[in-house]
C-alpha cells in the first residue's frame, strides 16, 4: 500500500469519503474549485520559470557585453 503508489481501492475510498463529506450535489462545485486552483498554481509556477529564464538571458547578455 505505501510503496506502490495509489491503487484502485485507495481511489475508491477517497471518492467515497469525498461524497460523504461534500455530498453529491456539491461535488461539481468542489471539482471546479479544485481545477481552478490547480490551473492558477500551474500558471504561477510557469510565470516564475519564465521570469527566471528572462533574468538569466539578461545576465548572459550583460556578460557577453562585458567580455566584448
Amino acid at each position: 500500500m505505501f510503496g506502490r503508489g495509489i491503487g484502485p481501492l485507495e481511489i475508491f475510498l477517497i471518492v467515497v469519503v469525498v461524497l460523504i463529506v461534500f455530498g453529491a450535489g456539491r461535488l461539481p462545485e468542489v471539482g471546479r474549485g479544485i481545477g481552478t486552483a490547480i490551473k492558477e498554481f500551474r500558471g504561477t509556477i510557469g510565470n516564475k520559470n519564465d521570469s527566471e529564464t528572462a533574468d538569466s538571458e539578461k545576465s548572459e547578455a550583460k556578460d557577453d557585453e562585458k567580455s566584448a
